[in-house]
């Protein structure tokens, strides 16, 4: 594989690293199933790719395709909390409704952005070349972001959101208000995976409509492939175990493509994701010296 190949592979697996801190928001500190995610993804691109070319800010746009994201997640948490539908189903219903939504935004299925002024336009300028530049400013946005949300989590408004995944009986009893929790959450949740779907698409020139296709699974892959090989302990090392995760996925999967032996294809990225998955799910129970 060569060095543009694998450097290609860690800007996505950075990018993907906020989708697995979206997703470990709600899978695990929620314990909230949240399929809006495949609609959140492109809800962010798409925000963000018809802001650009029609001139606004790049910076703003970004920031818009995050707060788009926070509303799809809001509109999950209300669906389950004030209408009563099962957290799965409301996730489904919303990410359904986005897949319109996004075509309804962009007004096409696809908008280029080859040639806007983006996030990423002041790198060119450097002298170290994109492909370069490019991973190490994702490097930094990751680090940050993650560093953030470390803090929240361990600040009192995060314990109580913590609380309400864990236990949301006894969080009550606490005086915890969890729905308020819960909607904190899946906010925060899918503002993350909107705002990787804007620096995804800002990074690879385009906004499509399917672009959201699978990034649950990609989400999931990387929470529980890390859990599985760092052993979180705290909430430092589980946002940790995520970014680790999405990066190890992503050079597995181009690794895997770019094996001649294995003779795979770019249409067996279901294929690979979904043995990813499964051994990330057997490695604990292997660990622990326990067997079907």
């Amino acid at each position: 594989m060569s060095l543009i190949a694998l450097l290609g592979a860690l800007e996505i697996g950075l990018v993907f690293a906020l989708v697995a801190l979206g997703v470990y928001l709600s899978f695990r500190v929620l314990q909230f199933p949240d399929l809006t995610v495949d609609g959140s993804f492109p809800l962010g691109a798409a925000v963000a790719a018809i802001l650009i070319v029609n001139h606004v800010n790049p910076w703003l746009a970004t920031a818009t395709a995050a707060l788009a994201g926070a509303l799809a997640g809001l509109t999950t948490a209300w669906l389950n909390l004030r209408l009563g539908i099962l957290n799965l189903l409301a996730s489904i219903l919303t990410m359904i409704a986005l897949y319109s939504i996004n075509l309804r935004i962009m007004g096409r299925p696809n908008v280029a952005l080859l040639g806007e002024n983006t996030v990423l336009s002041p790198l060119q300028d450097l002298a170290l070349p994109v492909y370069v530049t490019t991973p190490l400013a994702f490097a930094l946005a990751v680090l940050l972001i993650k560093a953030l949300l470390d803090r929240f989590l361990n600040s009192e408004l995060g314990l109580a959101l913590r609380a309400t995944g864990a236990n949301p009986r006894m969080a009550r009893a606490q005086g915890i208000h969890t729905g308020q929790a819960t909607y904190l959450g899946m906010a925060l949740s899918n503002a993350l995976v909107a705002l990787a779907g804007a620096l995804f698409a800002q990074s690879q020139g385009s906004a499509d409509v399917t672009m959201g296709v699978g990034v649950i699974v990609v989400g999931l892959a990387a929470v529980i492939g890390g859990e599985a090989l760092l052993n979180p302990r705290t909430v430092a090392w589980a946002t940790a175990a995520c970014v680790f995760g999405s990066l190890l996925y992503r050079l597995i999967v181009a690794l895997a493509l770019n094996a001649d032996f294995l003779g795979l294809q770019a249409q067996d990225l279901n294929l690979i994701t979904a043995a990813l998955v499964a051994a990330a799910l057997v490695l604990p129970r292997l660990r622990a010296g326990k067997t079907p």
